[in-house]
């Protein structure tokens, strides 16, 4: 009989200790580690029995068109890559309650109307997901319904001829293999899982979308293995009571990563955001000091959002700082610029940075606009309302150029923008745009600027740099 050993696995990172601790040295996760009993043997090696030998292609051979299945769901097609690679497996992730299941019975019903769907839940009943399918206006849409979780069962049904060209799982973590004695959600249950149904999915031809959990740090819950299994790994993003959501794509073999694309959550189920620049600024409040205008760009799509500052006195002997959708160390970086290179002081005061309409924002290019807020708010100065800022900024003040110049100043063009605030080495194809472009080529010409708005505007506070 084969002796056993205990192992602890780490539920966050899939690393195997020998002993129980309440912290992960690997992942420094507290209370992830859980105890896992393996068969104890000596290593073995391949033996005397040869493989099979491979066969080599060139890499100067024919390239084979992927054809891709579009859903007509266009945010959606356009975050993958142009639509759905048969033989592909993606994962989704995403907060309880964002709406996830609701994407992906929409997408489900649309493929339908041209390929065979089917939508299995290890969550929901079947009457429960008819119940969505009737609110979302689905229930004619040809999607077999399933419920189960046995990934015997499930990988059964779709070996069968003619089973399926979409299948959508939800969601990995309630699959259990019943060769595996640890429960369903665990580290090694959901790799597991997850390699049986891809295997299947590249064996049979067959679109694979698989759900995810994520965890309190909003990374999807299990091995990080998973995502290196799957083809594509989508996020699905937003705020609670905000009726706004974003799929953006963190990695994609078929597509560009870094890709979003803008949802709206309404009573009918998920809608489309074809221009989500002029929702992210339809709310904008005019002559209000501390409002920026940031052209971003997000995967290959130029975004303008709208970045909001405030300054506020305070008697607390260390000031508070407050960021919604930026990096924290990047706005004390922005904040140290302008203390030394150009003499604003924020050591009295409370800062409150926040991006408008639920957007995350991670690029360099936006430390301007920041730094641009930050000096309006701190002079009481509202910048004027048709410009826009885009720019990185250096420790010694000077103003970086950015990529995709003549894309952002196309895109604030179109939606009305007459003025633009960019580096001064910006690259040449963005001469052309119809849009008049002043160039700042240290952070002391962009507190100019400001102070400019302010002479035309109104003064500056009293007590202010």
């Amino acid at each position: 009989m084969a002796r056993t050993a205990t192992t602890y696995v780490c539920q966050e990172c899939g690393t195997a200790q020998p002993k129980w601790s309440g912290r992960c040295d690997a992942c420094g996760g507290w209370n992830t580690l859980v105890e896992d009993i393996v068969a104890a043997g000596p290593p073995r090696g391949l033996g005397a029995k040869r493989g099979r030998r491979l066969a080599f292609a060139s890499l100067s051979g024919d390239i084979v068109e992927l054809s891709r299945r579009v859903t007509g769901i266009g945010e959606f097609d356009r975050v993958t890559g142009g639509g759905l690679v048969p033989g592909s497996a993606l994962l989704i992730g995403g907060d309880p309650g964002i709406g996830k299941s609701t994407l992906l019975l929409q997408v489900a019903a649309a493929l339908a109307q041209s390929a065979r769907a089917i939508y299995i839940s290890g969550e929901e009943a079947v009457d429960q997901l008819k119940l969505r399918a009737d609110r979302l206006g689905l229930r004619a849409a040809p999607v077999a319904l399933a419920a189960a979780t046995s990934v015997r069962d499930i990988a059964a049904s779709l070996d069968a001829a003619q089973s399926g060209e979409v299948v959508v799982i939800d969601s990995v973590q309630t699959l259990y293999l019943d060769t595996l004695e640890s429960a369903p959600g665990t580290v090694a249950q959901v790799r597991s899982s997850a390699q049986e149904l891809i295997r299947l999915a590249k064996q049979r031809g067959f679109i694979l979308l698989l759900v995810g959990h994520v965890t309190k740090e909003g990374m999807i819950a299990g091995p990080r293995v998973l995502e290196h299994m799957v083809d594509t790994v989508l996020y699905f993003e937003g705020e609670r009571g905000h009726p706004f959501r974003i799929l953006r794509a963190v990695k994609n073999r078929f597509g560009a990563t870094d890709e979003i694309g803008v949802f709206e959550m309404t009573d009918a189920g998920l809608t489309e955001v074809v221009n989500p620049s002029a929702l992210f600024l339809a709310e904008r409040e005019r002559d209000a000091p501390g409002s920026c205008v940031f052209a971003g760009m997000e995967g290959t799509r130029p975004v303008l959002v709208e970045i909001q500052a405030l300054t506020a006195p305070t008697s607390l002997g260390t000031p508070r700082r407050a960021v919604v959708g930026w990096d924290s160390g990047r706005l004390a970086m922005i904040m140290a610029v302008l203390e030394a290179r150009c003499g604003l002081a924020f050591g009295a005061y409370d800062v409150y940075l926040n991006v408008a309409g639920g957007l995350r924002v991670s690029e360099p290019a936006a430390d301007l606009a920041v730094a641009a807020a930050l000096s309006s708010a701190h002079l009481a100065v509202p910048l004027a309302v048709d410009t826009v800022v885009f720019g990185e900024i250096g420790l010694a003040g000077e103003v970086r150029a950015v990529a995709r110049a003549a894309a952002r100043l196309k895109e604030a063009a179109k939606l009305g923008f007459a003025r633009a605030l960019v580096p001064a080495r910006r690259s040449a194809d963005a001469a052309s745009v119809d849009i008049a472009v002043e160039e700042l080529a240290h952070v002391m010409e962009l507190l100019a600027v400001v102070r400019g708005s302010g002479r035309r505007a109104a003064a500056p506070r009293q007590g202010r740099t």
